[in-house]
């Protein structure tokens, strides 16, 4: 039997709208699809798809064993996020070898921070894939704030505030431009390098980016509570003379 395809698909950053018409064209067909979530939530790629899905689809959810419980530090981590994507692959695998396409569901751009990629490593060369590129979180975020990012010769760094302070004060010192992520309980470490380097006053914290209820602020209006899961943070560039 002809192996089905794995369609690998980039939902965008939150708008519906945002999907892109060949995303939209193969969740209206496709016979399964499949999306991350954490336990007992409804995924964020699962919302954005809803209006664009086959009614008549098969739906295949995967829980996260966890998600912010144990830093990647932790030698479990991998081990247990690796059985996890192992145990994803091969439900996805006996779909596929039965035939059928599936469509796996991915918020942002699948290889940009996606969980996608790792089932996409594990099946890669067994079956069938195709890969929908989707609209950043951060042009999403970028476009909300109104904030021109870069020009010329620029350079744009995307970063995960995650990183040790010495990393992240390194790299932001040597960029024209940059976009932090992953900001969460690391909001406060990283504003108190900001103020070190002198990019607070350039800084926008922008929440939600396109979804409902997204805003842009200047960072130096922010309280230092922690930042929820969808937002991030920009340093435009185009400091330079330009037209």
């Amino acid at each position: 039997m002809t192996s089905g395809t794995l369609y690998i698909l980039g939902l965008g950053p939150g708008d519906p709208e945002l999907v892109t018409l060949k995303a939209a064209r193969i969740l209206g067909a496709a016979p399964v699809f499949a999306h991350f979530a954490k336990r007992g939530r409804t995924g964020h790629a699962r919302g954005i798809a809803a209006p664009h899905l086959n009614p008549a689809a098969e739906e295949l959810r995967f829980d996260y064993p966890f998600t912010m419980d144990l830093p990647v530090t932790d030698p479990r981590y991998f081990a247990e996020m690796g059985a996890f994507y192992d145990r994803c692959a091969e439900t996805l695998s006996a779909r596929l070898a039965a035939g059928q396409d599936v469509a796996l569901l991915c918020e942002g751009d699948p290889f940009l921070y996606g969980s996608a990629m790792y089932p996409f490593d594990r099946l890669r060369h067994r079956h069938p894939v195709q890969v929908v590129p989707g609209i950043t979180a951060m042009s999403g975020c970028w476009s909300v704030a109104e904030a021109p990012m870069v020009h010329g010769d620029d350079t744009l760094l995307v970063l995960p505030a995650t990183m040790d302070s010495d990393s992240l004060r390194t790299r932001l010192r040597q960029a024209d431009a940059a976009v932090v992520m992953k900001l969460g309980r690391h909001l406060p470490r990283l504003r108190g390098i900001l103020d070190e380097l002198g990019l607070t006053a350039r800084a926008l914290y922008v929440e939600r980016g396109t979804m409902e209820g997204g805003h842009a602020t200047p960072l130096a209006e922010r309280d230092d509570s922690p930042a929820p899961y969808f937002s991030l943070l920009l340093i435009p560039g185009r400091q330079d003379p330009r037209c």
